[in-house]
């Protein structure tokens, strides 16, 4: 069965988190993507975190799957005619270097238009166009940048990032959309583009009802679905919500039966409106079904904090996915808080393919994220990533280099 993007090639400038991410999720839809990296050190990843020594770390393999590596010395002026011919064979151009590195190297998008008028040049970048375009961003940067960290955690604790990885994955995420839809543009125009996905504006994109209720706030004063309201006040910014949505459903956190000694025993629990009479039932607070207190969603705002301590004695006496099972009966949206531990060993995960296991022919067997979308009609098969420079002479082959020049190329330290 053909893949999605079959017979498009990306020469993959990338690094770390972001650039990986976005060049991995196309290599999972069939797009053959070429990994450019240094001689004798590649992807800073394949070292980082090592958990076993001289062994390409769970870093690196888990974000490079299904990728071919070469290695090019792109400050020789033979490596860097190499470069020149993958461009003209390439679609697309994906990196995540230092603002003006590119440049820097001698591939100024004017030139790359020079060698191929049909290449994508796609970038990852803290920053979008303004006073902090050339500042460096990581991870945890770019959440406190895009509005992330001051929405997170409780009000009377400090900004918290989340484990979630939304600046760097997140933003990869949203390159790998937008390099798909250049490609298609391409197919009407004939023409290349730049793609920019600045790690803020990521951030920003997944923050968005924060930004709607930060509008709310200063229209009305007070936001009726946070835990400050009502005994509580409100500034000027949006405030830390704790384990509330914020949303038109009031959630949280709730302890289940273990909580103790498991810091994982707990359930998220949703009030939703229609199915409140059925959680009156199941808690055994059958009359806040019809108690003026308690009976619409506008009422109950104000008790919130009583209602989930009322809910919470009831899940203290079950397990997490016991009471998952009850709720789950009755439409009750609920959640259970699940660890790693669980997540990895869950088999419903691993039949999916969103949890598969990869072999490796140095570090032997491991779990990783496989593709989280599905196409009906090109399933992903997640492949090892590769060794560094694996693919060197094979890729070199195919743009028509013979063996004996791929031999002094390497000679002249050009790969």
């Amino acid at each position: 069965m053909s893949k999605a993007l079959d017979g498009v090639r990306i020469l993959d400038f990338t690094h770390v988190q972001s650039g990986p991410t976005c060049t991995q999720l196309l290599a999972w839809f069939g797009a053959d993507v070429i990994k450019v990296e240094r001689a004798g050190a590649g992807d800073i990843t394949r070292e980082q975190l090592r958990d076993i020594p001289d062994v390409d770390s769970l870093y690196f393999t888990m974000l490079n799957h299904n990728k071919r590596s070469v290695t090019i010395d792109t400050k020789n002026p033979e490596g860097k005619l190499v470069l020149e011919a993958l461009i003209q064979k390439c679609d697309v151009l994906v990196e995540n270097f230092a603002p003006g590195a590119l440049d820097r190297m001698g591939f100024t998008w004017e030139r790359i238009q020079q060698l191929n008028p049909r290449m994508i040049v796609a970038s990852v970048k803290g920053f979008g166009p303004g006073p902090y375009e050339d500042c460096k961003v990581y991870e945890n940067v770019a959440q406190c940048a895009g509005g992330a960290a001051s929405t997170t955690g409780f009000d009377d604790g400090p900004p918290v990032v989340s484990g979630a990885q939304i600046g760097d994955s997140g933003t990869g995420l949203h390159l790998a959309l937008g390099i798909v839809t250049a490609l298609y543009q391409r197919t009407l125009t004939g023409r290349g583009q730049k793609v920019l996905a600045a790690m803020q504006d990521g951030v920003l994109n997944l923050c968005r009802v924060k930004l709607r209720d930060q509008q709310r706030l200063e229209r009305t004063g007070t936001m009726k679905e946070y835990p400050q309201y009502p005994n509580g006040t409100f500034g000027e910014a949006v405030p830390r919500a704790g384990n509330a949505s914020g949303g038109g459903q009031p959630g949280w956190i709730l302890k289940c039966k273990g909580w103790e000694t498991d810091p994982n025993a707990y359930i998220y629990f949703i009030t939703q409106a229609p199915v409140w009479a059925k959680i009156c039932n199941v808690i055994g607070k059958e009359e806040w079904a019809t108690d003026p207190n308690y009976a619409t969603p506008a009422a109950r705002l104000p008790h919130l904090k009583d209602i989930f301590a009322e809910i919470e004695r009831w899940t203290m006496t079950k397990t997490k996915f016991e009471a998952m099972q009850i709720l789950n009966k009755y439409d009750i949206p609920c959640g259970p808080i699940l660890s790693m531990k669980e997540i990895a060993e869950e088999p419903s995960l691993r039949k999916t393919g969103t949890i598969v296991e990869v072999d490796h022919p140095t570090r032997g067997k491991y779990l990783t994220v496989g593709n989280p979308i599905k196409l009906s009609d090109s399933p992903t098969e997640v492949t090892r990533s590769p060794l560094l420079g694996e693919h060197t002479d094979e890729v070199m082959t195919e743009l028509g280099y013979s063996p004996e020049q791929i031999s002094a190329l390497r000679t002249a330290g050009a790969i």
